[in-house]
């Protein structure tokens, strides 16, 4: 492990390599693998054409090391439960599974809920069966990353005929700690036939804390399910966030996610939708709010790989400070995918001269009967419109942050999930100085013009 031992991520990997006999062999073997890919590969460079616009040396650079899996101070669990709101709660501290704090609530029969962890041992076959299949350690240097330091994480399996009244929630906090450290959340999750939830992963931190959290989840979602997702990145405004997302559908499935990133240093992620069954139908909507150094990638694949399956995606970046947004998305459409309707948007608004956007929207076409359309648009708060509010007794300042309220609405009024779009929600009225109820209030007047 010469290669690999920057002394970054050293202690992870002696405790994993550590002879405890607890891991089964095939989870030891691909552990190993990953790690050599890893060591092959490195961090990834901005002389990559992925990587060009993101420069992860400052994570190659910090010694990481492994979080404490316990926390003393649960004001920041109770900060960003769900509480009430949720039917079923994982929680994690800097990556490990919490029971005492998590909330496995009353769920359908046949459910399976907690923690990734536990199923390596009570149901290896199945995890083995999904884990990383889909999530390709060799595409993503992450990834193998992940894959080779995973101890622990969240997972979910579905039988066949389940619906899931309620939002089930995997919470991720870090506790930020005197040195810099590092966790390597994994969540898994396996819906078979005829499956409807809504699940929500959100990631978490005290502000001021370094940290780094380099996330893998993986959706394999069988036929006709009906599955509404969302992520939530509210980490410290001084951490690092890289996360990797792997969805595959089955036949007239529908996948709806919402990614929202409010907070971090340097953000980066990742997400990749495979339509892989007949009719499946593909969300894809994004929101990014950021302010002073900031940074966000966005990278984003739909992956059309057989006929007649839709996808949409919108994209928002608010970009204020010295802020940079990064949105590469593509459509991918494969020869046999004949019929795919796929539409694709980006919009941002920057909100100072100093703040810096990179869109790269994408057509990859392989079929001949296909109906494809994407656009991207950026550029400041429309300043007729700021008149337009001030005529009607609205101040200067606020009129510009109801704007960009209205802009970033076109996005959280998508959210079914209320805690998630009211979070959002606060967040941006704080940011902005604007009461909540006001800010919602006069949405209407500016909502298809600042759309």
């Amino acid at each position: 492990m010469t290669q690999l031992a920057q002394p970054t991520f050293r202690t992870q990997f002696h405790s994993l390599a550590s002879p405890t006999g607890d891991a089964p062999t095939w989870l030891a073997t691909l552990r190993q693998r990953a790690l050599d890919q890893f060591k092959a590969v490195g961090f990834p460079t901005k002389k990559l054409e992925d990587w060009r616009f993101t420069d992860v040396s400052p994570i190659a650079k910090t010694t990481f090391l492994a979080g404490e899996t316990g926390i003393g101070d649960t004001s920041i669990v109770r900060e960003y439960s769900f509480g009430d709101d949720a039917v079923a709660e994982l929680v994690f501290v800097n990556g490990h599974f919490s029971a005492q704090l998590s909330k496995l609530g009353k769920l359908p029969r046949g459910v399976k809920f907690g923690s990734l962890k536990q199923a390596f041992e009570l149901d290896p076959a199945l995890v083995q069966s999904a884990l990383a299949q889909h999530a390709d350690i060799e595409k993503n240097p992450f990834v193998a990353l992940n894959t080779g330091l995973m101890q622990d994480g969240a997972f979910m399996f579905l039988p066949r005929g389940t619906t899931v009244d309620g939002v089930v929630h995997f919470l991720f906090i870090a506790t930020g700690e005197a040195e810099p450290t590092a966790s390597q959340p994994r969540t898994l999750v396996i819906a078979e036939d005829n499956v409807e939830a809504s699940i929500v992963e959100t990631y978490a931190a005290a502000n001021g804390s370094i940290y780094f959290t380099n996330a893998v989840s993986e959706f394999v979602l069988g036929n006709d399910c009906r599955i509404d997702h969302n992520k939530l990145n509210q980490e410290s405004t001084l951490a690092y966030h890289v996360a990797t997302m792997q969805v595959s559908l089955g036949a007239k499935t529908t996948f709806v996610s919402h990614s929202t990133t409010l907070g971090g240093k340097l953000t980066r992620n990742d997400f990749n939708c495979t339509m892989a069954g007949e009719g499946a139908y593909a969300t894809l909507n994004g929101l990014v709010v950021l302010g002073g150094s900031q940074h966000c990638d966005n990278h984003t694949l739909l992956d059309h790989a057989v006929p007649n399956c839709p996808s949409h995606e919108v994209y928002k970046h608010v970009l204020d400070g010295k802020s940079t947004g990064v949105f590469k998305g593509k459509i991918l459409v494969r020869q046999p995918a004949q019929k795919t309707d796929s539409k694709q948007s980006s919009k941002s608004l920057l909100l100072s001269d100093d703040a810096t956007m990179h869109s790269q929207p994408a057509l990859e076409i392989y079929a001949d009967d296909v109906k494809c359309t994407h656009g991207s648009t950026i550029g400041p708060v429309d300043e007729d419109m700021i008149f337009y509010a001030r005529s009607r007794g609205i101040g200067a300042d606020a009129a510009r942050h109801l704007l960009t309220y209205a802009f970033a609405a076109d996005v959280t009024r998508r959210i079914k999930v209320a805690p998630v779009r009211e979070r959002i929600e606060k967040f941006m009225a704080d940011q902005h100085g604007l009461p909540q109820d006001i800010a919602i209030t006069n949405l209407g007047d500016f909502d298809e013009a600042a759309r």
